[in-house]
């Protein structure tokens, strides 16, 4: 699926919530917790800190975010996997904790279908590939280079499982190349390894790696998306850059607690359909795609992105221990 700028849900409530609020138990009571299964500085905080004060004007009460990164995401998703499914634990989860790593590890510490309530798709992110300013050349220099000296590169990403690993890995596939990966806790991490020449080379998520690409101390080399993003409108995709038929992407979407009322699941849902639009120029301008779909179809998406995953893990041979 490419990644033009998609047209966001907008409308009239639906009967499903008109009948659901009027169900509705007094919610919420105190303070929401907003779980954010990465880093500060990436992609789904950079969404979390945009959403929570709209939230919490919509809401009437305070919206916190709390950073859990480490584990590919399993670690945020788990805390809201085991929070009180009364709608005050929230979670911001990605590709990699719903869809791949079940499919990736062998032991997981919660079922994505048994203990969570998918609350809404959020966000299409695509991820850059960077490169230390002391790396010579374009995409196709580099993998020639990566080649014929294969052991003065290495390949940073967000953790393992995550999309950014899984972009990583179908890259270094499609280019005929071996090298180390090197997974960190969150995109940020990532990017300053790059940044520190600890690995020549580092898929990453654009809102972590912007600003040092601006101020000429990274070199955006593509990105993964099979158009280009309009935060970084000179940085052709990989599939121009070098490889053709390239296209790799990651998402975040709202989660909840299995057993969370259905009716503040719906409100909660809703509440991100209608909140959007307003972000929609702030989410673009960092390499955020805007893409709402509801509970139900977010559960699908969730399950078809997981047989997808599957295949991809396969071709790639990708192992965690």
């Amino acid at each position: 699926m490419g990644l033009a700028r998609r047209a966001l849900l907008l409308g009239l409530a639906t009967p499903a919530l008109v009948q659901a609020q009027a169900q509705a138990p007094a919610w919420p009571s105190r303070s929401i917790r907003l779980v954010v299964s990465f880093a500060p500085g990436a992609s789904a905080d950079f969404f979390a800190r945009a959403i929570a004060p709209r939230l919490e004007a919509r809401f009437g009460q305070a919206v916190v975010v709390e950073n859990r990164p480490g584990a590919g995401g399993n670690i945020g998703v788990d805390a809201v996997a085991k929070a009180a499914a009364d709608g005050h634990v929230l979670g911001v989860a990605a590709a990699g904790a719903l869809s791949v790593n079940p499919v990736l590890q062998s032991s997981m510490p919660y079922d994505v279908a048994r203990d969570l309530a998918p609350v809404g798709l959020a966000l299409d992110i695509p991820f850059a590939l960077v490169a230390g300013a002391a790396v010579p050349g374009d995409l196709r220099a580099v993998i020639a280079a990566a080649k014929a000296q294969p052991a003065r590169f290495a390949m940073a990403h967000g953790g393992n499982g995550t999309g950014m690993h899984l972009a990583a890995a179908l890259l270094l596939q499609m280019a005929g190349l071996q090298m180390p990966m090197a997974p960190f806790r969150g995109s940020a991490p990532a990017a300053t390894a790059v940044l520190a020449g600890d690995t020549a080379l580092g898929v990453v998520d654009i809102p972590a790696c912007l600003a040092l690409v601006q101020a000429g101390q990274l070199r955006a080399l593509a990105v993964t998306s099979a158009a280009r993003v309009a935060a970084l409108p000179a940085v052709p995709t990989v599939a121009e850059a070098a490889l053709p038929g390239y296209e790799s992407v990651g998402w975040f979407g709202l989660i909840a607690p299995a057993g969370t009322p259905a009716a503040v699941v719906l409100r909660l849902s809703e509440a991100l359909r209608e909140e959007l639009p307003a972000l929609s120029e702030r989410l673009l301008a960092v390499g955020a795609v805007p893409h709402w779909m509801g509970p139900d179809a977010f559960a699908g998406f969730i399950r078809s992105e997981s047989t997808k995953y599957a295949a991809v893990i396969r071709a790639a041979n990708i192992r965690v221990e």
